[in-house]
């Protein structure tokens, strides 16, 4: 059976964030999630689908890749593919000729974190480590405890204006080079993966807005993903990152997730360790795998 390759579309969006969706599962390494769909759809989805590229198998989605940026693919691939030599000599022979749209000649990484015989080809393809990320997961079995300070939901059916303005507020305060507008949050917000997220904004006691974070639920009894988390520059060390992740587990059990994950680079010590101080168990840490020009 033949293996196509396409570029998606803003009506295809939805089915290949289904499909990356119903690919989730705990027992698996952190895959593209449909929350990495759901962020980078502030910018409009005719600007999201020009990135996405999707594998097919007699019309059935087997594989996802997002441009996250020049010369970097982030893969998701069906479960049943871990072993499936056809699609990793495929997804290869794509990455590796330019003129097939996914990967530009030269330097390239590829965010490759499941399937064995894909990630054995790259190997003996001469794709080498690249930067190191460590994975974080929480399991939400249990209750979650409270975060001890004021969290609100911002949501398309309850978000006042200033809301939404301090969810922006935050987020630029947190990362000097985000972009993030109001107009962009409500462009996301609009889009089919909010459907299954929540925006949380903590408040210190004096009301100032502190932390905030996205969570995003892939369905019930599937892993959920934070992304994005950040603390306002002028509000750090007072356990606020703690305390936000804190409400963000709760937030994904509430929504049915089986467990909260994170990926962050292994350099962001500080990341890292307030993560675990909210409860999640660091993993083995992982690596992309990079094309030397």
């Amino acid at each position: 059976m033949s293996i196509t390759l396409e570029t998606a579309t803003s009506d295809s969006l939805e089915e290949a964030v289904a499909a990356v969706g119903a690919w989730q599962q705990d027992r698996l390494p952190v895959q593209l999630h449909p929350g990495d769909f759901g962020w980078h759809w502030r910018l409009g989805a005719e600007e999201l689908a020009r990135d996405v590229r999707v594998w097919r198998r007699s019309g059935q989605v087997v594989a996802v890749g997002f441009v996250d940026s020049a010369g970097l693919i982030r893969m998701a691939l069906t479960p049943a593919a871990d072993q499936d030599d056809s699609l990793a000599s495929r997804l290869m022979a794509d990455l590796s000729d330019p003129a097939r749209g996914v990967l530009p000649a030269g330097a390239a990484s590829v965010e490759a974190r499941f399937g064995s015989a894909f990630r054995a080809l790259l190997h003996r393809s001469g794709w080498v480590g690249d930067e190191l990320w460590t994975p974080l997961s929480r399991d939400l079995t249990a209750q979650v405890g409270d975060c001890g300070i004021r969290v609100d939901v911002v949501d398309r059916g309850s978000a006042n204006a200033s809301s939404v303005q301090d969810r922006v507020a935050v987020q630029l305060a947190a990362f000097p080079t985000s972009t993030f507008t109001v107009e962009r949050w409500h462009t996301m917000a609009a889009a089919s993966p909010y459907r299954r997220a929540r925006c949380l904004v903590a408040y210190a006691a004096n009301g100032a807005a502190v932390a905030t974070v996205t969570v995003w639920s892939a369905g019930p009894g599937r892993p959920g993903l934070l992304e994005p988390m950040g603390v306002h520059r002028d509000h750090r060390g007072h356990g606020y990152g703690t305390a936000i992740c804190l409400a963000a587990a709760s937030a994904l059990r509430e929504m049915g997730s089986s467990s909260a994950s994170v990926c962050t680079p292994n350099a962001n010590v500080g990341g890292v360790a307030t993560y675990v101080s909210a409860g999640f168990r660091r993993l083995p840490d992982v690596t992309d795998f990079r094309r030397v020009s």
